[in-house]
Protein backbone atom coordinates (compact mmCIF):
# COMPACT_ATOMS: atom_id res chain seq x y z
CA UNK A 1 0.00 0.00 0.00
CA UNK A 2 2.90 2.46 0.55
CA UNK A 3 3.93 1.70 -2.82
CA UNK A 4 0.89 2.78 -4.63
CA UNK A 5 0.36 6.01 -2.01
CA UNK A 6 3.98 6.93 -3.03
CA UNK A 7 3.22 6.53 -6.75
CA UNK A 8 0.27 8.38 -6.19
CA UNK A 9 2.16 11.45 -5.30
CA UNK A 10 4.54 11.17 -7.50
CA UNK A 11 2.33 10.96 -10.18
CA UNK A 12 0.11 14.10 -8.89
CA UNK A 13 3.93 15.82 -8.54
CA UNK A 14 4.65 15.43 -12.19
CA UNK A 15 1.41 16.31 -13.82
CA UNK A 16 1.05 19.66 -11.09
CA UNK A 17 5.02 20.22 -12.70
CA UNK A 18 3.10 19.56 -16.05
CA UNK A 19 0.57 22.04 -15.76
CA UNK A 20 3.16 24.90 -13.98
CA UNK A 21 5.27 24.75 -17.36
CA UNK A 22 1.57 24.72 -19.47
CA UNK A 23 -0.02 27.59 -17.49
CA UNK A 24 3.95 29.75 -17.53
CA UNK A 25 4.34 29.36 -21.27
CA UNK A 26 0.23 30.40 -21.88
CA UNK A 27 1.06 33.39 -19.90
CA UNK A 28 4.57 34.14 -21.93
CA UNK A 29 2.02 33.55 -25.08
CA UNK A 30 -0.62 35.99 -23.67
CA UNK A 31 2.51 39.01 -22.61
CA UNK A 32 3.68 38.46 -26.43
CA UNK A 33 0.22 39.09 -28.05
CA UNK A 34 -0.21 42.32 -25.73
CA UNK A 35 3.03 43.73 -26.31
CA UNK A 36 2.77 43.73 -30.47
CA UNK A 37 -0.72 45.23 -29.62
CA UNK A 38 0.83 47.72 -27.71
CA UNK A 39 3.60 48.16 -30.20
CA UNK A 40 0.81 48.51 -33.26
CA UNK A 41 -1.03 51.08 -31.41
CA UNK A 42 1.79 52.99 -30.65
CA UNK A 43 2.67 52.86 -34.49
CA UNK A 44 -0.30 53.46 -35.07
CA UNK A 45 -0.52 56.46 -33.04
CA UNK A 46 2.60 57.92 -34.51
CA UNK A 47 1.44 57.95 -38.32
CA UNK A 48 -1.39 60.13 -37.23
CA UNK A 49 -0.58 64.19 -38.46
CA UNK A 50 -0.33 66.54 -34.73
CA UNK A 51 -3.65 68.03 -35.40
CA UNK A 52 -4.99 64.45 -35.31
CA UNK A 53 -3.65 63.57 -32.28
CA UNK A 54 -4.44 66.47 -30.38
CA UNK A 55 -7.98 65.54 -31.72
CA UNK A 56 -7.50 62.36 -29.38
CA UNK A 57 -5.95 64.36 -26.42
CA UNK A 58 -2.74 63.06 -27.38
CA UNK A 59 0.54 64.92 -27.76
CA UNK A 60 3.45 63.16 -30.19
CA UNK A 61 5.88 62.53 -26.81
CA UNK A 62 3.42 61.43 -24.97
CA UNK A 63 2.55 58.35 -27.52
CA UNK A 64 4.26 55.55 -25.44
CA UNK A 65 3.15 57.14 -22.03
CA UNK A 66 -0.52 56.88 -23.15
CA UNK A 67 -0.13 53.44 -25.19
CA UNK A 68 1.48 52.22 -21.84
CA UNK A 69 -0.79 54.03 -18.85
CA UNK A 70 -2.14 50.56 -17.99
CA UNK A 71 1.70 49.22 -17.25
CA UNK A 72 3.42 52.69 -15.70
Amino acid sequence: MAATVARSHTVSSILGAMADIFVGIAKSLTQIGEANAKVRRIQDLSCLSDAELEARGVKRENIIRHVMADVL
